[in-house]
């Protein structure tokens, strides 16, 4: 059982690590928001 309880334990504390890591992220970093222009080409517009 202790071999066991030091699985769960070593799990536990790596998704805790993940979820610090995903809440960190979302919380100090800002995405940068840039305007972006595609060309379509007049052939895709034209119904056929």
């Amino acid at each position: 059982m202790p071999t066991l309880f030091r699985l769960l334990t070593t799990i536990a504390i790596l998704v805790g690590l993940a979820y610090a890591a995903m809440w960190a992220l979302a919380t100090f970093v800002e995405p940068n928001r840039v305007e972006m222009t595609v060309p379509i080409p007049p052939e895709r517009l034209a119904p056929r």
